[in-house]
């Protein structure tokens, strides 16, 4: 019973680990509060990309990857030795699961991004970064939508 509780336990944990919602890091997705709102416009052309990567937020807080890790570590400890032994493998066991499991989390909750250099109009740069789900060059022309710390970068 226990085996078979183990990989059952690993997966569902290495399941729920990558639950960071990241579609708002893109430039086609609004939030809530956006719909139905005025939005300034401002037009630019691209002078640099940069491919980059956004470390989602983990709507747990880190507990599923370090928790789940640390509860399949110290399973996996717990089936090493006997008497005091195995109490430190199963120590040993839930601490190395922890950090893996936190290691696997941040892993899976990265996005891949670019990061955007925008010569406006009006001859002032900005830099905004999104998610990397459409294709920007340098020179290209595009809308900047939005402004401070709400704005996207969508094609002319």
């Amino acid at each position: 019973m226990k085996r078979l509780l183990l990989p059952i336990a690993a997966m569902s944990i290495l399941t729920l680990a990558g639950c960071a919602n990241t579609s708002g890091y893109s430039g086609d997705v609004y939030r809530g509060s956006q719909a139905k709102t005025g939005q300034s416009v401002t037009y630019g052309t691209i002078v640099a990309v940069r491919p980059v990567q956004i470390q989602a937020e983990s709507r747990a807080g880190g507990l599923l990857g370090s928790g789940g890790g640390a509860i399949i570590g110290g399973l996996l400890g717990n089936q090493v030795g006997g008497g005091s032994g195995r109490q430190l493998a199963t120590v040993a066991g839930a601490l190395g699961g922890a950090v893996a499991g936190t290691a696997a989390e941040d892993a899976t909750n990265r996005v891949n991004a670019l990061e955007m250099e925008i010569r406006r109009d009006d001859g002032t740069d900005v830099v905004v970064v999104q998610r990397a789900d459409r294709q920007f060059q340098a020179g290209q022309r595009v809308r900047l939508i939005g402004s401070g710390a709400s704005m996207s970068v969508a094609p002319y």
